[in-house]
């Protein structure tokens, strides 16, 4: 389907279910897409971080892309991680997006060496201007250890060159100096902003942003439907009651030992065992190098659902 002119709502982060050889499970992520759906989310962005994207070969790629734009079959835009070093690595899996139905693809800046801002800039306007799709800026800068400008980012929207702004830096301060900017400048419309942060998602809300992308709402895609129509029905104690229960069911992603394994370790751990003890997908693993949960660590993970009123 085509995007709609600005994309708003609950546009979760499709995890990616493995089999225990570590191939795309694509039997439980046609599950996992039919539970978003009925959940009421109004996107589905796969090969982010919350799907492991990085860990993934390109064949597994394209694999989840086809997978989910065949299986959606229209019903919502599908947005597709593009995520990669440099410029033209990253125009491949545009092209691979684009070839496999995707509606719009998501790219972080250049990494691994380092950038400065007109390399940026001109990184995102050759997206844009060769690959063919819609593009989202990713600003992750905790993964590629660079922070999008917000004056770059507001320029780049006035030139047509991005279609909007995945927020994942945890940086509220800057969130809000781009929402005010979006606002102040008439150059700029049509400019989707939306928060990754699964914690402050109705703060967000209430300084304008227009939807959230929530790795819990793998999880729980009620929840933050309910949170988001609550905040947009401007029904803010309901809303903050909503935001604190998932704030609550957010600390499964800390159930990992910190001695054993980083945090990415354990909150990936945790989504998808949560996933596997609600039904939806059939394997918990993780793509290596990354270390799995143990059985208590699951456990716990199920107490944090039961407490939720999710099992």
């Amino acid at each position: 389907m085509t995007l709609p002119a600005l994309l708003t709502g609950v546009i979760p982060p499709v995890c990616t279910p493995l089999t225990p050889d570590n191939e795309v499970d694509t039997a439980s992520l046609r599950r996992l897409v039919d539970h978003l759906v009925d959940g009421g989310v109004t996107g589905l962005f796969v090969l982010g971080s919350t799907s492991e994207a990085a860990y993934l070969p390109d064949r597994h790629r394209e694999t989840v892309v086809r997978t989910v734009v065949r299986h959606v079959a229209g019903q919502l835009p599908v947005l597709a991680g593009a995520i990669d070093m440099t410029t033209p690595r990253v125009l491949d899996h545009v092209r691979t997006a684009g070839a496999a139905g995707a509606d719009g693809v998501v790219v972080t800046a250049p990494f691994y060496a380092r950038t400065h801002p007109a390399e940026i800039a001109r990184h995102y306007r050759l997206v844009a201007e060769h690959g063919g799709l819609p593009v989202f800026a990713y600003d992750i800068p905790v993964s590629v250890h660079t922070k999008l400008d917000a004056d770059l980012v507001l320029d780049l929207a006035a030139e047509g060159v991005l279609a909007g702004l995945k927020d994942s830096s945890g940086d509220d301060g800057g969130l809000r100096r781009v929402l005010l900017g979006a606002r102040a400048r008439p150059d700029v419309s049509g400019f989707s902003v939306l928060t990754g942060s699964e914690t402050t998602v109705d703060a967000a809300l209430a300084m304008g942003a227009d939807g959230v992308v929530p790795g819990l709402g793998n999880v729980d895609p009620h929840g933050y439907v309910r949170l988001y129509r609550h905040c947009r029905a401007g029904d803010w104690d309901l809303a903050r009651a909503e935001q604190e229960r998932l704030c609550a069911l957010f600390r499964m992603v800390d159930v990992g030992a910190a001695e054993r394994m980083g945090r990415g370790s354990s909150g990936i751990g945790a989504f998808k065992a949560a996933l596997h003890l609600r039904g939806v997908i059939g394997c918990a693993v993780t793509a290596p190098p990354q270390v799995p949960l143990t059985a208590g660590e699951v456990e716990r993970v199920g107490k944090h659902l039961a407490a939720a009123g999710l099992l």
